[in-house]
């Protein structure tokens, strides 16, 4: 599943960014695929993605906010 909208065909995909957000998760925009352990698409729903780096979300692999609440601080 492809977190960005349908292309044109003649049109450049748009390119995948990854942004890293102090203390808190990894926000992905762009024409992504995101799969499970199993190569099995997710889809997010939406087209931008914030993905847990803390490890306490409960909707792992996306950020629900357990990042301030666990005072997760990146090394």
């Amino acid at each position: 599943m492809s977190g960005a909208p349908p292309e044109d065909p003649g049109r450049e995909p748009e390119p995948v960014t990854i942004t890293v957000c102090p203390d808190g998760p990894l926000l992905v925009r762009g024409a992504y695929e995101l799969l499970d352990g199993e190569d099995r698409p997710l889809d997010p729903g939406r087209a931008t993605v914030a993905l847990c780096r803390c490890g306490a979300s409960a909707i792992k692999p996306f950020c629900d906010g357990s990042h301030k609440r666990a005072r997760f601080r990146a090394r």
